[in-house]
């Protein structure tokens, strides 16, 4: 219990100290309730006034003009902040006949002295500087008019009017310092939040690649399989091929199984990336250093170049007739990987729009000046420039950010000679490149 009862008031001390600080640290021209606040300052600043008007004997006793003077130099200090400038003139006009009457001239001292403090404090060194040579000069001359000695000592004691501006400008200073500190708080936090928020969005659409990459080369395959199937059953009832339906259908069930390692060979990685993030590590963007297919240390749930038979088998069995060629040495992971997604997004779209049932399909890799170039070509039925810039769907633009995650290039469009020509150009870094 004690314990609790010392830490609860630590506790309020510290939240204590934290609101008087916060006070200290407030712009004075936008802190709220200011004009309430500095009525109730006013008034203190008054009654200490009235009190050093009774008690302390310098100069004069105050008459009815005194004290209308003495009280008229507070009344104009319940605006100092919203008019600092001209609460100081209006403080000056009251005080300087004041003194110029030879009255108590300790009593108005410290209202002058908060106006020069607030001018000091809400406004520019220049403007500072102005109104004390002014405030000086004005009350010299004044104090001449009444008394050469009485000049002379306000002069020797004019050290407090520059010791308040002083004041006055640091504590300026110091509020813009803090102000700065919070305000490069704030631009970091945001910069922090802006970046959150790209990478999520990276993250995001790096796993729709993924799974558009992984999903749509086997459910185009399926789907022609299907087909296959379908047409065998319907073509001749009477004479069926019941080894071409088995084979169909064991293509089907394998590309199936396939469809399903593959995808959960992905979400096993992406499990591992995400409580790698979660531990303070950065979230893979499949862009950089890392791999093509989001993973910066090369595993992906399909391989790199060497899988690139495996494709070639698949659209194989879905009918194309495709003829490989890999002349490619020393490629990284990253640059492998993405030329196997862009061979498998080509290989798709050939087989799902060929168009023909002869389709020739050709996929050359090759290695030159540092430079990995990918060529996919059929003889299908081809598409029109129309197609070639339609966004409404994702293959061309994933093989294109495949290209762009490892710094390469892709066009894609129809072929000299007709049909489909997708080419890509991947640079190999000079790091990784033997």
């Amino acid at each position: 219990m004690r314990d609790r009862a010392v830490t609860a008031g630590g506790g309020t001390r510290s939240r204590r100290i934290e609101r008087v600080m916060a006070v200290v640290n407030r712009d004075p021209l936008t802190a709220p309730h200011r004009t309430r606040n500095d009525a109730f300052i006013a008034c203190g600043v008054a009654v200490l006034a009235v009190a050093l008007a009774l008690l302390v004997d310098d100069g004069r006793p105050l008459g009815p003009l005194g004290w209308a003077l003495l009280f008229g130099a507070h009344v104009p200090l319940v605006w100092r902040r919203s008019r600092p400038v001209l609460v100081m003139l209006a403080v000056v006009a009251c005080v300087a006949p004041y003194h110029g009457l030879d009255y108590n001239h300790a009593a108005p001292t410290p209202a002058a002295y908060f106006a020069l403090y607030t001018v000091a404090a809400t406004g520019r060194p220049l403007r500072t500087v102005l109104v004390g040579v002014g405030v000086i000069g004005v009350s010299v001359s004044v104090m001449l008019s009444v008394s050469a000695k009485e000049a002379l000592q306000l002069l020797e004691i004019s050290g407090w009017v520059v010791a308040m501006l002083f004041f006055g400008v640091d504590a300026r200073f110091y509020r813009q310092y803090v102000a700065s500190i919070v305000e490069r708080a704030e631009r970091a936090e945001r910069t922090r939040e802006e970046e959150a928020r790209r990478r999520v969005a990276e993250e995001r659409l790096r796993i729709a690649r993924d799974l558009h990459d992984l999903l749509a080369h086997s459910i185009t395959l399926i789907g022609v399989q299907t087909s296959v199937a379908a047409h065998v059953l319907t073509a001749d009832p009477d004479r069926l091929d019941r080894k071409a339906v088995a084979q169909a259908l064991d293509d089907i069930a394998g590309t199936c199984r396939t469809a399903r390692g593959e995808l959960r060979t992905t979400l096993e990685v992406l499990r591992a990336n995400e409580v790698s993030v979660s531990v303070g590590g950065e979230p893979m963007d499949g862009s950089g250093s890392g791999s093509g297919s989001g993973f910066a240390d090369g595993r992906g749930p399909l391989p790199g170049l060497d899988g690139l038979p495996g494709l070639a088998q698949t659209a194989r069995a879905a009918g194309a007739d495709v003829e490989l060629s890999v002349h490619a040495d020393g490629v990284p992971p990253s640059v492998g990987a993405a030329a196997y997604r862009i061979v498998q997004e080509a290989l798709t779209n050939a087989v799902r729009h060929g168009g023909r049932d002869d389709l020739t399909v050709r996929v050359g890799l090759r290695t030159a000046e540092r430079t990995l170039r990918v060529s996919v070509t059929d003889d299908g039925a081809g598409c029109g420039p129309e197609a070639v810039d339609d966004t409404s769907g994702f293959g061309l633009v994933g093989m294109r950010e495949r290209a762009r995650s490892v710094g390469g290039t892709l066009d894609a469009g129809p072929g000299p000679a007709g049909g489909f020509e997708v080419t890509a150009a991947l640079p190999l870094p000079r790091e990784e490149h033997r």
